[in-house]
């Protein structure tokens, strides 16, 4: 078993795990976003067994940088936790990774570690953080903000209110960032099927921490939205969103 790192130099050779294939625009998309946070203290960690095969991975940045709605001073922040394969779920591979992140926490001498989680999709329950020492500090919606932390004096990590941002979007709106690699492919699916149906679809980019802060979900980087209201808060499929559009239609 072993714990590789993934950097500028390597990325090519290790991947970004979500994503093997480095001729697909997401995995363009995501390494040039991955290299420009590597430079703020972004960590990207793949879980390999003695064969080289990849078992899971974990992502992790101060929650300062973390492009998740999270207000959390001299924490660190975990963006993903997989463990890919569901037969690998109970050997203790996910508290490995979450390992990795404490250390380096330890080793900043930051006050300690959070996460967010949700039983929805496209996010890690929090048992295993639970299993691991977290407990719940904050909730919203489908999602929960857990934290681990050695210092007694620390503030406790905080969830901004996503819900206040989502007014201010009239019409149809996508909000993605490229911090998940199949992004690029989802908002590429969406902004064709919205010309099929003659549909304005607004698309935006998030392009910093502090933009992904203030989105208008809980997930942060991908949000869906139609005159104010929520519809998607992860990538969907252009089969999904068709339901979506013929379903607004219809309530009009």
């Amino acid at each position: 078993m072993k714990i590789i790192e993934v950097t500028p130099n390597n990325v090519e050779q290790e991947t970004l795990f979500c994503i093997k294939d480095i001729k697909k625009p997401g995995f363009e998309s995501k390494r040039k976003w991955f290299e420009k946070r590597y430079k703020e203290g972004l960590h990207l960690k793949i879980l390999k067994d003695n064969s080289d095969k990849m078992l899971g991975f974990i992502e992790y940045i101060s929650a300062n940088q973390a492009w998740r709605p999270v207000n959390a001073e001299n924490f660190m922040f975990i963006h993903c936790l997989v463990v890919y394969s569901k037969k690998d779920r109970d050997k203790g591979y996910g508290s490995l990774l979450i390992n990795e992140a404490e250390k380096e926490t330890k080793k900043q001498q930051m006050s300690g570690l959070c996460v967010m989680t949700s039983d929805g999709s496209w996010i890690a329950n929090k048992t295993i953080f639970e299993k691991y020492g977290f407990a719940e500090v904050d909730r919203r919606g489908r999602f929960e903000l857990l934290s681990k932390t050695w210092d007694k004096n620390a503030d406790i990590p905080k969830l901004f209110d996503w819900t206040k941002q989502q007014k201010k979007y009239k019409g149809w709106h996508l909000v993605y960032a490229d911090q998940c690699p199949w992004h690029e492919k989802s908002a590429f699916d969406l902004l064709n099927t919205a010309m099929d149906y003659g549909v304005d679809l607004k698309v935006t980019k998030i392009n910093s921490a502090k933009e992904a802060k203030n989105a208008p979900s809980g997930y942060g980087v991908f949000n869906l939205l139609h005159d104010g209201k929520l519809l998607e808060d992860h990538y969907i499929s252009a089969t999904r969103f068709k339901n979506i559009l013929n379903k607004e239609v219809e309530n009009l």
